[in-house]
């Protein structure tokens, strides 16, 4: 005899296969398109580790859209697909549930963490704008930064607070660090990326630093940049919830070492071929991490 417990889980059977193939698919995203980032999300906690995928999969979805359009698409065409997106994601966000799996993975992480549209649209807005801006000026790559990076942050900030008491005091508590550490990791991707972000895209992100003629001055001057939101960021790690700061720390310290290896490097050199951080590498800083239990290398900043 089934008892009406036993019915009920029946029932809600079909739900939690749908809910586990989203979730599978977007930790499928970050394992295809982030070797560091999907290195340091291994080391969270299964719980948050779920909830960082379901960020990481809307926000490169919504990335692929901007910079990645099929033959003969046009600007007008990603526009409306990201809107579409948008729009899809706000509703689930509202009802739980979405026919596309990303957005449904995201809906569930966003209600379960408390993530609201505060967020979710500065972000579209920032992936919005590289359909639009081709330079920008300090202004609006400091809005740009915000709605790309630093609320993805923010975003990762809610879920590793999900299950802890007194949530919205320890969120401004935290929220200053992970937003520098997001906008520290943008900041060195534009370095990285510059070459092909001004040849492939037409764009040009940082301030006072020419693609073409990339000075000395100008490169390390916004590394120097970059070194102060790593320290400012560092100093936050050690509030981290205990399950979270080792994977945090092995991504500050991912980065740090690129921050390191493009200072090492002639600024164009780096503008024809991408600095990374071999996997071995990879694994050693990764390894410190834990061994240090989640504090940071320090950065001179």
């Amino acid at each position: 005899m089934t008892s009406t417990a036993d019915r009920a889980t029946d029932h809600a059977l079909p739900y939690r296969h749908y809910d586990e193939v989203a979730e599978h698919t977007a930790a499928l995203v970050i394992r295809s398109y982030s070797s560091s980032f999907g290195l340091a999300s291994r080391l969270l906690a299964a719980p948050v580790r779920r909830d960082v995928h379901n960020i990481y999969a809307l926000v490169r979805i919504a990335d692929e859209i901007v910079d990645a359009p099929r033959p003969g698409q046009s600007v007008d065409q990603r526009r409306a697909a990201l809107d579409a997106l948008e729009e899809q994601t706000h509703a689930a966000m509202t009802t739980g549930a979405s026919s596309n799996l990303v957005v449904h993975a995201f809906a569930r992480t966003a209600r379960r963490t408390g993530i609201d549209q505060a967020l979710t649209a500065p972000f579209f807005a920032s992936m919005r704008m590289d359909l639009e801006h081709a330079n920008h000026d300090a202004d609006s790559l400091a809005t740009y930064i915000y709605g790309s990076a630093e609320v993805v942050g923010l975003m990762c900030v809610h879920a590793f607070l999900a299950d802890e008491p007194h949530r919205k005091a320890r969120y401004d508590q935290l929220a200053p660090g992970a937003r520098r550490l997001g906008a520290a990791f943008q900041k060195i991707n534009f370095l990285r990326d510059i070459g092909a972000d001004s040849m492939e895209l037409g764009r040009r992100y940082l301030v006072g630093l020419d693609p073409k003629r990339p000075s000395a001055e100008a490169w390390h001057g916004w590394l120097d940049d970059i070194d102060q939101d790593l320290s400012c960021a560092q100093e936050a790690i050690p509030l981290l919830p205990s399950g979270t700061r080792v994977a945090v720390c092995a991504a500050h310290d991912l980065f740090a070492e690129l921050a390191t290896r493009l200072r090492a490097v002639a600024p164009e050199d780096a503008c024809r071929s991408r600095v990374r951080v071999p996997g071995p590498a990879k694994a050693r800083i990764a390894g410190a991490a834990a061994l240090r239990r989640g504090q940071p290398r320090r950065v001179n900043a």
